[in-house]
């Protein structure tokens, strides 16, 4: 498939992609304040800067888009028709920079979980996914990017 803009509308639209603030991200946070725990935004002192960080807790929540972030349980992850070479390198960059931020966290004592983009259409499942995490009790059997979303009825 051939991109129906020039180069130069698409390179204006892509600038427009703001990595903090977008409605996924908005949506946990909302879920989290209600709650009633409360949490550091984007620190750019940790590994990959996380979403959500909740200090006292040793615990991070990243966000993350199903497209940038090549979610495997979702159908918005994959890659696109056109410009396959790019797009295989840049996502598979995005998912290394996923790997190895996880991986410098947990080597610093953090506990991880990824919230995924899809799961916000499910916001029951998603908050008890992330009460159990915020819980002493939480053992996440998997964080890595790609993440547990076993419960979430996001298909390919």
């Amino acid at each position: 498939m051939v991109d129906k803009v020039s180069p130069e509308v698409r390179s204006k639209t892509m600038s427009r992609i703001r990595s903090k603030g977008m409605a996924p991200e908005m949506f946990v946070r909302r879920l989290v304040y209600h709650m009633g725990i409360r949490y550091r935004l984007h620190r750019n002192d940790l590994p990959g800067k996380p979403d959500l960080v909740f200090s006292s807790r040793k615990k991070i929540i990243f966000v993350h888009g199903c497209f940038w972030h090549q979610h495997a349980k979702c159908k918005d992850g994959h890659v696109p028709k056109s410009n396959v070479k790019y797009w295989q390198h840049k996502l598979e960059r995005n998912m290394q920079r996923d790997k190895r931020a996880l991986k410098e966290l947990e080597e610093l004592g953090w506990e991880v979980l990824v919230a995924w983009e899809c799961e916000i259409k499910f916001p029951e499942l998603l908050s008890v996914k992330i009460e159990q995490f915020l819980s002493k009790s939480f053992a996440q059997p998997n964080a890595a990017p790609g993440g547990n979303s076993a419960a979430f009825p996001c298909k390919r």
